[in-house]
């Protein structure tokens, strides 16, 4: 059982949290049945994402055996035959369709649809064209939290997205240099060969300032001048965080995965942790 709960990545459900975004930055987290709507939207995005890491994991089982940290995968590692793993896929889809009917939305759809299309071709080559993997992995951030705004009927501020955006570039590109940096060009993954690690890097910390500075002018649009004046306090906060964040991947050790650098430093947790219950209480206590 641990193998399969290793197969659909089950860790990485956090970076699925993003559908909430829309729901509890509007401050419409307690309005009846857009949180049980979105929980279910969360539900079905859970599997459609296990089966395209699935997916992912059939189609590159040979390379990851070459590769010092994905070799130990289940389906590379032959823990799991790769019959099962089809089985598994299959399984995953068809419970977020049974999920997914009870929130039926068109948009919502289309943007499912889109994400897994792009997945699938990131499997399929994508991931080996520079630039354009990256904004592929930032594509999946923004489409979750589209996704989250369209089964809940919530418009997002140009600023939120802007932030998210940004963010995400700085961890895909952030991911990118830790590789690099890790296992050389020679590595399995093709397209580090097209990168260094001076572009890398200042890439991604242009695009840190950016997100930063796009969180600074969001805090700061609201219409109500007391969560106003109350969110400004959060953006110290923020930095912090980001801050840690740049201090870990500056490890050469992390690979740069953020599912793998915000569960192994305790002290990242809980300023993320802070920071989310610091947001609840400015938004909800009345």
């Amino acid at each position: 059982m641990k193998a399969y709960l290793k197969l659909i990545r089950i860790k990485h459900y956090v970076k699925n949290l993003l559908i909430f975004t829309a729901l509890v930055f509007s401050g419409q987290l307690l309005v009846s049945g857009k949180l049980r709507d979105c929980a279910i939207g969360f539900a079905a995005f859970c599997l459609v994402s296990s089966a395209i890491y699935v997916f992912n994991d059939i189609k590159d089982k040979d390379k990851d055996r070459l590769h010092p940290q994905k070799c130990k995968r289940p389906v590379a590692s032959g823990e799991i035959p790769v019959k099962n793993a089809v089985i598994v896929m299959f399984v995953c889809l068809i419970l977020a369709g049974v999920c997914f009917a009870f929130i039926f939305n068109r948009q919502a759809l289309i943007l499912l649809t889109a994400y897994i299309a792009i997945n699938i071709g990131y499997s399929l080559g994508l991931k080996n064209i520079p630039l354009v993997d990256v904004t592929i992995l930032v594509a999946g951030f923004l489409i979750r939290v589209l996704f989250g705004a369209v089964i809940t009927g919530i418009v997002v501020s140009n600023w939120l997205y802007l932030t998210v955006i940004s963010i995400s570039f700085f961890m895909a590109l952030g991911k990118r240099r830790n590789e690099l940096k890790q296992f050389g060009s020679d590595n399995t993954r093709q397209v580090l060969k097209s990168y260094n690690a001076g572009f890398l890097e200042k890439s991604m910390y242009m695009c840190l300032t950016m997100a930063n500075t796009f969180y600074s002018l969001w805090a700061m649009s609201d219409a109500d001048e007391n969560v106003r004046n109350l969110k400004i306090f959060t953006v110290p906060v923020v930095f912090l965080i980001t801050l840690k964040y740049c201090m870990n991947i500056e490890n050469d050790s992390s690979d740069g995965d953020p599912t793998e650098v915000l569960f192994h430093d305790k002290a990242l947790l809980i300023l993320s942790s802070l920071y989310a219950a610091a947001m609840i209480l400015i938004l909800y206590h009345r």
